[in-house]
């Protein structure tokens, strides 16, 4: 899908890529046609970008429902970390700031989700284009009460 558009962008070679804002657009329909199809993606997606000096955030549901904000997550980040950057988020944040910030909600997601690994990759979009980091392992504390006692007096199984 989305390969099309940026090769139809490479092809013509007029200078021209689609934006951010476009790309979102485009996805929104997509998903709502499928499924008013009775074939849906089954895919929560956020689009971030930047162009002409504009930055973009969009989030699009498998349904096509759309809407864009500062800040947007999906799944059990929906859940956990929105609250957590509704209350710290600013928008002149510095970036040092912005990452500690995006650590402190992955930690709690990983405090949270028995499935989830402490490794994560942060991407960062500007005018200037787009990074995405090594893959890292962001620090955790195990040493908290309630995780170091047994719950339920049932002799050391490995519940809490």
């Amino acid at each position: 899908m989305l390969e099309d558009i940026t090769g139809d962008d490479r092809n013509y070679d007029d200078g021209y890529n689609h934006s951010p804002s476009e790309i979102y657009h485009y996805l929104r329909a997509v998903m709502y046609q499928r499924r008013n199809k009775m074939n849906p993606l089954w895919n929560n997606l956020l689009i971030g970008g930047f162009k002409d000096g504009e930055a973009f955030l969009g989030s699009v549901d498998m349904i096509g429902t759309a809407f864009t904000d500062d800040f947007l997550a999906t799944g059990f980040g929906a859940h956990l970390a929105l609250p957590i950057l509704r209350k710290r988020w600013h928008p002149d944040m510095e970036e040092g700031e912005a990452r500690e910030l995006l650590e402190d909600c992955l930690r709690v997601l990983f405090y949270r989700d028995c499935r989830a690994l402490n490794k994560v990759q942060v991407a960062k979009a500007t005018a200037e284009g787009t990074i995405v980091s090594d893959p890292y392992t962001i620090s955790t504390n195990w040493s908290s009460a309630s995780f170091m006692q047994n719950a339920g007096n049932l002799q050391g199984d490995g519940g809490w």
